[in-house]
């Protein structure tokens, strides 16, 4: 009685322990504070850092991006993710709808995920939230 006295001590041990570690590793997401205002990104394309400024509110997002200015229509799926459509659309890669998943925030930013709807390869960046 011993041996599974101590084995099932052994499985408690373990699952607390596993856990608490997994606890540990949790991401706070309170996205609710980044569906409207201001902000600048870096984002990482094929190697490289670009920076952009836009401001959305629920449903619209106007972007600089290298000199550039777009409008897109915002849908949000979820709280945490949401789609993006170029308004008025001037080539074939503007017309393709780019999904965005909000990863982890702070009090003044977000890491976040995107790609173009309906492929696999994923982009990263980060979005710091400059006005209201």
């Amino acid at each position: 009685m011993d041996l599974i006295g101590n084995l099932h001590n052994s499985y408690w041990v373990l699952l607390i322990t596993t856990t608490l570690l997994l606890s540990c590793n949790y991401l706070e997401r309170d996205c609710s504070l980044y569906k409207s205002g201001s902000f600048i990104t870096y984002s990482t394309i094929n190697d490289s850092i670009y920076t952009s400024i836009f401001t959305r509110n629920d449903t619209i997002q106007i972007e600089n991006f290298n000199g550039k200015i777009d409008t897109s229509a915002c849908r949000w799926i979820n709280d945490c993710e949401f789609v993006l459509r170029t308004l008025n659309p001037k080539s074939r890669l503007q017309k393709k709808n780019i999904h965005i998943k909000i990863l982890s925030t702070t009090d003044s930013t977000y890491r976040y995920e995107y790609s173009f709807v309906g492929e696999n390869r994923k982009e990263t960046g980060l979005a710091t939230k400059i006005s209201d």
